[in-house]
């Protein structure tokens, strides 16, 4: 299960939970329920045949407001069952079946992005047009970055906080710093 907590961001439940239903009730089965403070959603697209084929889709959603801030789960089906339809058309016709369980595999993957793409729209909205940093994300533009970067290789921020200026050697305090705030010495300098 993915788990992604959003700092500072109460978000609004009922809201987020009919936004994602707008998503996922053209083409699944959808089914929510509150338990304790946790809102969940389920959604899944079956039958015999998308079984049979590697078509099958299933997705759970798990929204808690915990204090300041939400967390957000999104589980999906297992994989396996999709390497063992794969699998058995492999054997039983030579390759030509296989693509099925791999669109079963894109379109897996594709709903489950598309559920983060309107969870993060709405934080978005509810924190101001600002998403919160996520682990390996810059806090300025929520780009992706490496493990151990000093700046952000999207927008040239200050990945490191507490990091010092190699002009003055002043502490800098702001993540989102892009020159010194003693000196003004551009922190992108080598």
């Amino acid at each position: 299960m993915d788990s992604r907590y959003y700092p500072g961001v109460e978000t609004n439940v009922p809201k987020l939970i009919a936004e994602l239903r707008n998503l996922l009730e053209e083409d699944y089965d959808v089914q929510t329920m509150q338990v304790s403070s946790t809102s969940l959603l389920q959604a899944r697209k079956s039958s015999t045949l998308r079984d049979l084929t590697g078509l099958s889709a299933a997705l759970t959603i798990k929204i808690t407001p915990e204090a300041g801030g939400t967390r957000v789960e999104i589980g999906m089906q297992k994989w396996f069952d999709k390497a063992a339809v794969a699998a058995v058309a492999l054997i039983l016709s030579a390759g030509l079946l296989l693509a099925l369980p791999a669109l079963g595999a894109y379109w897996q993957y594709r709903i489950t992005e598309d559920a983060w793409k309107i969870i993060e729209e709405h934080i978005a909205r509810k924190a101001g047009g600002y998403i919160p940093p996520l682990p390996g994300r810059c806090g300025t533009c929520g780009a992706a970055n490496s493990a151990g970067s000093g700046f952000c290789s999207s927008c040239g921020a200050n990945l490191q906080v507490g990091c010092a200026c190699t002009a003055c050697g002043a502490i800098q305090r702001e993540a989102s710093a892009r020159f010194c705030n003693r000196c003004g010495h551009s922190l992108n300098a080598s």
